[in-house]
């Protein structure tokens, strides 16, 4: 069953975004999550451009109170139900471990993990009242392998991961699917300062990875891990 009524954290840029304006083009019901109230105002445009209606919540995800607010807002946006839920806000950066501060830990943790921790568990009660309702939490293929200079940035990603498979279970007997994304390294400005010789070309774009979204949400089974590269 494709969703109608969407939340998006991190839907102000890069792969949030580009997800966003992916389901516009089917007239869904988007509310888009992030802690850039410009960025979400020009993405909230974008979709209504493309078909959809689209509403813009700010918050931030190291804050428990403004989550609670946020997911409010888009469950009265809904009226009362929610489709689809996409965990997708998160922060990066490349560091030795011996140089990893305890500010930069605990900002990992709250943002990559418990954010998403705390968005779902606030959406439930919208996410059961809808017919076949599914999370889909935007991890990496740092949840699936260790990257050097990446220590606690590979532990939140795996974190993900396990958090993601045990809801899987608890919610599977409600009709409520639960799927895992893991993107290969990706063009966006999350990489915008980041001491790593890449070459950003050879990277996936938002969009492809939007499209794998996308694809995982008209499943009727439940997708459980996907590799946007395979």
């Amino acid at each position: 069953m494709a969703p109608t009524r969407i939340l998006i954290t991190g839907g102000g840029r890069g792969i949030g975004r580009a997800i966003a304006l992916r389901f516009a083009t089917s007239g869904v019901k988007i509310c888009v999550a992030s802690r850039t109230s410009d960025e979400l105002d020009k993405v909230v445009e974008e979709i209504e451009a493309a078909g959809g209606e689209a509403i813009a919540a700010q918050f931030n995800l190291r804050d428990h109170g403004s989550i609670e607010a946020a997911v409010y807002r888009a469950v009265d946006f809904f009226e009362g139900q929610m489709d689809l839920l996409i965990n997708n806000a998160g922060v990066f950066d490349v560091k030795p471990f011996e140089e990893c501060d305890p500010g930069m830990v605990q900002k990992f943790f709250d943002v990559n993990i418990l954010g998403a921790m705390y968005t779902t568990q606030e959406a439930l009660v919208a996410l059961r009242e809808a017919d076949g309702a599914h999370v889909i939490n935007i991890s990496s293929t740092a949840g699936l392998q260790g990257y050097p200079g990446s220590s606690v940035y590979c532990a939140t990603k795996y974190a993900l991961r396990g958090f993601s498979d045990a809801l899987r279970e608890e919610l599977c007997d409600e009709g409520i699917r639960v799927t895992t994304v893991y993107p290969d390294a990706t063009d966006t400005t999350l990489f915008d300062g980041v001491d790593l010789d890449l070459d950003r070309s050879t990277m996936d774009s938002p969009e492809t990875v939007a499209e794998v979204v996308w694809k995982a949400a008209q499943e009727n089974e439940c997708p459980k891990d996907i590799k946007v590269r395979p």
